[in-house]
């Protein structure tokens, strides 16, 4: 599998709770057209805990997005990258209520 971990904050006046259905709905989009194997709950940063040692970010939400393997990842990039169709539309809907995002890519050992 190769995952792909998504950080971010949300825009002042954005609620989690919008932020979750958008994402949803894109989810189910990319999905429909075999763009991603599947997504994880969003998580929200608890760093009063001694375990979060990351100093260097700041952010408040978490996600990890799967897909099968290097190849579906490269084609859902290339999706988003084209910028038409109803899952474009929900990739927009999504990114326009984050600022800072970060993403991370890696892919499971066998």
């Amino acid at each position: 599998m190769f995952h792909m971990l998504s950080c971010f904050n949300l825009k002042p006046g954005e609620d989690i709770a919008t932020f979750a259905a958008a994402y949803a709905s894109f989810v189910d989009e990319m999905r429909a057209l075999d763009l991603v194997a599947s997504t994880g709950p969003i998580g929200q940063r608890q760093n009063d805990t001694p375990m979060d040692t990351d100093d260097e970010r700041n952010h408040a939400y978490f996600v990890v997005m799967s897909f099968r393997e290097r190849a579906q990842v490269d084609a859902a990039y290339a999706h988003i990258e084209q910028h038409f169709g109803p899952s474009n539309a929900a990739h927009d809907r999504v990114h326009a209520r984050v600022v800072d995002p970060v993403f991370i890519c890696w892919q499971d050992l066998p």
